[in-house]
């Protein structure tokens, strides 16, 4: 493990192609959660989620010395290796699973909230599944400049670096994207949109 008490996700990439399993364990527990959502958002299966974020810390530990500090970032890296997982899915599946809980989400990024309003929580939930349901229905390319952008705010360049394409080409389908979930969306107000995005990301 690094020296520092927060040692940087390119020191424990370091660490971890060193063979330090402490660095592996940060790590994890670190960047599994974005792994997962990012699975999860593409792929609509927390099953695939799971497996897909195994899969990707197999292949950290495996690859970690093919990474290049200082190009794009570990996190872009690893939804990059997340995103080839989850497109194979999709290959075998063609078309994206409904989420079996619409308020399913990551136990590790789940906050425990009190429901003092429950009418205005149910509208919050109803606001959080359209979304959900809006992003799942568009085309898997879209929705991968979707998720990657506006859900984990990635920069172009970051979203680039995991769908392994141009920043143009990144622009476009994220132009094309939020132009379909609009219409998909329609009657659905600005701000109900955002707190729902905001939600769900949680």
């Amino acid at each position: 493990m690094a020296a520092s008490e927060h040692p940087s996700d390119d020191d424990l990439i370091a660490g971890i192609a060193g063979g330090d399993r402490e660095a592996f364990a940060a790590l994890y527990r670190r960047r599994r959660p974005d792994v997962y959502r990012f699975a999860l958002h593409v792929s609509g299966s927390p099953e695939v989620a799971d497996d897909v974020s195994q899969d990707v810390f197999v292949a950290v530990i495996n690859h970690a010395g093919r990474y290049r500090s200082g190009r794009s970032g570990v996190v872009p890296w690893l939804l990059g290796i997340a995103r080839n997982h989850v497109r194979r899915w999709v290959a075998h599946e063609r078309t994206a699973v409904s989420l079996a809980n619409d308020d399913e989400e990551p136990s590790a990024a789940r906050t425990p909230t009190v429901d003092t309003d429950p009418l205005a929580n149910l509208s919050r939930r109803r606001d959080v599944a359209a979304l959900r349901r809006a992003v799942l229905a568009l085309p898997v390319k879209y929705r991968e400049a979707v998720v990657l952008c506006d859900l984990h705010e990635l920069s172009y360049a970051g979203a680039a670096a995991a769908l392994g394409c141009a920043i143009g080409t990144v622009r476009s389908r994220l132009h094309r994207g939020r132009a379909m979930l609009a219409k998909r969306l329609r009657g659905s107000d600005e701000a109900a949109f955002r707190n729902a995005a905001a939600r769900w990301i949680l």
